[in-house]
């Protein structure tokens, strides 16, 4: 599949995952876990209950974003990106996700079923 074809999907379903938040509710979800997930790929899962403040930084084609989590909540700190739309979301607070489609990254509540620390 080439690039363009990969953006457009995970576009789509960036925008998918999106709208569905907004529709079902906007509300916190009752977890605190969260994952930071790009093309599909879990690369961290967080309980912010128990999360240390920490950055995490997360690259894509050698641009990069920056999560910060501070006092028990995560966002987008920093991003090398064209619009900075993710950076300008605040913190995650709702059931929408924060999402860096230009570096194909999301951060979103999950359930708490396999919380097993993080992985990278």
């Amino acid at each position: 599949m080439s690039q363009r074809k990969k953006f457009l999907l995970f576009t789509g379903l960036a925008l998918l995952l999106a709208a569905a938040g907004i529709l079902f509710t906007l509300q916190r979800p009752r977890t605190t876990v969260v994952e930071i997930i790009q093309d599909n790929e879990v690369l961290y899962r967080l309980d912010l209950a128990q999360a240390e403040d920490q950055t995490i930084q997360v690259e894509y084609e050698g641009r990069v974003n920056v999560v910060e989590i501070r006092d028990h909540q995560i966002h987008m700190l920093e991003a090398e990106c064209p619009d900075k739309t993710c950076v300008d979301m605040g913190w995650l607070d709702s059931a929408a996700p924060i999402v860096c489609l230009p570096n194909h990254l999301v951060i979103q509540f999950a359930d708490n079923a396999g919380l097993d620390g993080a992985t990278g």
